[in-house]
């Protein structure tokens, strides 16, 4: 090697190591100020048993004084709590989460910009361009059936195959929710587009599916306890951990399937700023997505694997909708009007 190369090679070596060096730094420098603030409060729709208290436990564990307190909500509860005690001038949370609830809060000027060292991880569909708010979590949607009433040669393999007379009176969703009808009626506007779409949502209602108010998870019980054969707008995850356990469930991936996330949020006048990006940081790492991967969610990140290959966009290789708060909330009260119109 010439004394040139070998130069330029040290050089190298140096630059890369006060790099280095510069990103510990700042990491440490937050967590010594999260330190200071001693806590974090997370306004978040999670369920608390499977999977607020797990991340909890880790956060805490890897920032021994930092505390992160929660309080679980639903979506419209949190959304208007937050909004009011911004409007009051008492921001309370730090973080939060939630399907839509942060398009009116950046609406309103509210939220600080996310920024988090391993953003190349997460593709542009997960991520406000703005930097308001960022998936956490993914719900992948699409018909759960049940394996002893439906075989997988015969369950529905595109959205045309639903209108099949066979399946008439016997598909159910819930026809209140952004995880039922609403959701599937967004969907199939927005990928086949508003003309198309009404044709095809019209054909959809002469098949009378049922409309049971019931959450997603407890309409595939339903499913698979034989009431009805197929559910539509299931949570495909639920039904990997039920086949687990042994029941008699899987899904159809029709084409493109919409998907949804759970996104984070950060107040801009949080009480604690350094511990809320902490947390952000944390909760988006292959730590905190590795929390959600074995509490049977499916993680955001890529590079954490969901407890069944094939279940996300990512590495599942099936085409989706990707439901964004953006695209959702402003369109939601007119899928919301149709649903009303025809599936009522």
């Amino acid at each position: 090697m010439s004394p040139k190369a070998k130069w330029l090679r040290a050089l190298t070596a140096t630059v890369c190591m006060l790099a280095c060096a510069s990103a510990q730094a700042a990491d440490a420098a937050l967590v010594e100020a999260a330190k200071k603030e001693g806590r974090v409060l997370w306004y978040t729709t999670l369920i608390v048993n499977q999977v607020v208290i797990p991340l909890k436990t880790a956060f805490e564990k890897k920032y021994p004084g930092v505390t992160l307190d929660y309080a679980r909500n639903d979506e419209g509860p949190t959304a208007i709590r937050l909004l009011n005690e911004a409007k009051a001038g008492k921001v309370q949370a730090d973080v939060f989460d939630g399907l839509t609830v942060n398009v009116p809060l950046k609406r309103e000027g509210l939220l600080a910009r996310i920024e988090i060292p391993n953003a190349a991880d997460y593709p542009a569909e997960m991520k406000d361009a703005d930097g308001a708010w960022h998936a956490l979590l993914l719900f992948v949607f699409g018909p759960g059936f049940n394996t002893n009433l439906v075989s997988n040669a015969d369950a529905p393999k595109t959205y045309q195959d639903l209108l099949d007379p066979r399946w008439k009176g016997k598909m159910a969703w819930n026809p209140n929710s952004s995880a039922g009808a609403i959701g599937f009626v967004g969907n199939i506007l927005l990928s086949m587009g508003p003309d198309k779409g009404m044709d095809y949502l019209r054909a959809l209602a002469k098949q009378n599916v049922v409309n049971v108010e019931a959450s997603s998870r407890a309409i595939l019980d339903q499913v698979i306890a034989g009431e009805y054969p197929i559910g539509l707008m299931m949570f495909n995850n639920h039904t990997v951990i039920s086949a687990r356990k042994g029941a008699p469930a899987d899904w159809a991936p029709l084409e493109p399937v919409p998907v949804a996330f759970d996104a984070l949020g950060i107040m801009k006048d949080a009480p604690h700023p350094n511990a809320a990006r902490l947390l952000v940081e944390f909760l988006l790492s292959e730590d905190g997505q590795t929390v959600l991967k074995d509490a049977d969610y499916l993680p955001a990140n890529a590079k954490i694997p969901a407890l069944k290959a094939g279940l996300r966009p990512q590495d599942g290789g099936f085409r989706a909708t990707w439901m964004r708060p953006d695209v959702v909330d402003p369109q939601m009260a007119a899928w919301a009007a149709i649903t009303k119109e025809l599936f009522r």
